[in-house]
């Protein structure tokens, strides 16, 4: 069993989402938790193979035991293993959160949801995992088609927002796969690991150089780096409040990551070509955190002023990849798993808010802390972490991100690390002022039945967040450890 985790880990999900309608014609309630039970032993077994990972190395697993660069290959690390395991936890906690959310409702829906969300961490764990080039461009459909529908599931405007992600989404997707296509035609493979070493020689030429134009404006569109940003603000604010953790939190940070394993562990034969490509992206990225910033200052809905805020968060990454040094690459991986945290449990938050009082708007917060006191909490430790506060998550990977830039002599990164920051300071305070100072509102439960401030299955996961912002930032050695072994191969 244990050489064949890594597909495993991503059967589970998949089989989870084919069985979920089967079951949900019988019971609803059997159905949610059997995709619960399949997230869970995804995470269990993406656990033991990152433990597998650390102690005997790389894993490599061919499927049909075909060997590439004629198979298809799982190829897993300890970066992407860590993603891997990142996104189970995110998988799983979304999906026991999303239960309230779907008490009553009829069988159809709750299977429908249940199947996609499954299927959406079934595409986030392929994506991960694959070493072959077009095996990405799948998984990316399946996360893809899946994000479109759990966004159309947040109503109306969740229907709209979800039809301009598809339009922009599938340009995306369109210019990742001629990208693949031109660079297929200069060396002849798909794998990764192959065309690693035979990409060299043809580096220079204008079908490669395009071939990287088209991955840069692919994967900045799906992960919503500005300008390709466009889609990003509706489809987060109208998102279904059960998906829109995990969509916020995690859907958009794998784009990135393939980002970085296409040009550090693929191109990074002509580290000077490379690194003009990293100038573009730096720029698009410092603009990002400046921009995302400003918007977020401007909004009146929390979850607007998440979106926008989130459009910086990936400016922050996005530096961190265009650095291209040892604690560049590490602040900008730290902050994929770190923000994950973050924003997945202020999304949780809001939607608990959502949930038990129908309110979404900043004004209608007042004394908010004297109903909800844990959801409130997490809130403010979530957002201090954001801002950079330590000893949380969020200052460490901007930390490292800070000292990454001065080492590599870009110091305009800094100044736009501090500038954001502050940014960040001004509206997750101002959002303080309204839940501590203002005058309760005239607010009514639409839940009145509860017993408590929530539901145990949605008061689970903020509490997870929050204990993982912190946990994240006291034990940030030990993941800078795991991370920079493989990081630094590709930094020398």
């Amino acid at each position: 069993m244990m050489e064949n985790l890594p597909v495993l880990i991503v059967i589970c999900p998949l089989m989870g989402a084919m069985l979920c309608p089967i079951i949900c014609y019988f019971n609803r309630n059997v159905g949610k938790w059997l995709t619960s039970a399949a997230m869970t032993a995804s995470l269990i077994m993406s656990v033991m193979q990152l433990a597998r990972i650390m102690k005997y190395g790389e894993i490599h697993y061919w499927f049909g035991n075909w060997k590439p660069p004629y198979g298809i290959e799982f190829a897993l690390d300890s970066l992407n293993g860590v993603i891997v395991v990142l996104i189970c936890v995110m998988g799983l906690i979304s999906t026991i959160y999303s239960m309230p959310f779907f008490d009553g409702f009829s069988r159809f829906k709750t299977a429908g949801y249940y199947s996609i969300l499954s299927l959406l961490v079934t595409g986030l764990l392929g994506m991960s995992s694959t070493g072959d080039v077009f095996n990405l461009y799948v998984f990316l459909e399946i996360t893809s088609l899946s994000g479109y529908t759990l966004i159309a599931m947040g109503g109306d405007k969740g229907a709209l927002s979800a039809f301009r992600y598809l339009l922009i989404g599938t340009i995306g997707a369109s210019f990742y796969l001629l990208g693949v296509a031109f660079i297929y035609g200069e060396t002849g493979t798909l794998n990764m690991a192959d065309m690693a070493g035979l990409v060299g020689p043809v580096l220079g030429s204008g079908t490669t150089m395009v071939a990287m134009v088209f991955f840069v404006v692919g994967f900045g569109i799906k992960m919503a780096l500005f300008p390709l940003h466009g889609w990003q603000p509706a489809a987060y604010t109208n998102a279904h409040p059960g998906a829109a953790p995990v969509i916020a939190g995690i859907m958009g940070k794998v784009p990135a990551y393939a980002m970085l394993r296409f040009f550090y562990f693929v191109f990074n034969a002509n580290k000077e070509l490379v690194g003009d490509f990293m100038l573009v992206i730096g720029t698009m990225a410092a603009a990002g955190m400046i921009y995302g910033s400003i918007k977020a200052l401007q909004q009146k809905d929390m979850r607007s002023m998440l979106a926008y805020s989130s459009i910086a968060q990936m400016g922050y990454i996005g530096i961190g990849i265009a650095m291209g040094d040892l604690y560049g690459l590490i602040g900008a991986v730290l902050h994929i798993i770190v923000h994950s945290f973050m924003k997945g449990g202020l999304f949780f938050c809001v939607g608990a808010i959502q949930y038990k009082y129908g309110a979404t708007r900043l004004g209608q917060l007042g004394q908010l802390h004297k109903q909800m006191p844990k959801t409130v909490a997490v809130m403010v430790l979530c957002s201090l972490s954001m801002v950079g506060i330590p000893p949380l998550a969020g200052f460490f990977s901007k930390w490292d991100l800070a000292i990454g830039a001065a080492t590599a002599g870009e110091y305009i990164y800094i100044a736009v690390l501090v500038v954001s920051s502050l940014l960040n300071a001004i509206y997750f305070f101002r959002m303080f002022e309204h839940i501590f100072m203002d005058a309760e509102p005239a607010r009514e439960e639409i839940h009145p039945e509860l017993k408590g401030e929530l539901p145990w299955r949605m008061m689970l996961p903020i509490i997870i967040c929050g204990v993982g912002v912190v946990v994240l930032g006291v034990c940030n050695v030990w993941f800078v450890n795991v991370l920079s072994s493989v990081i630094m191969g590709v930094t020398q």
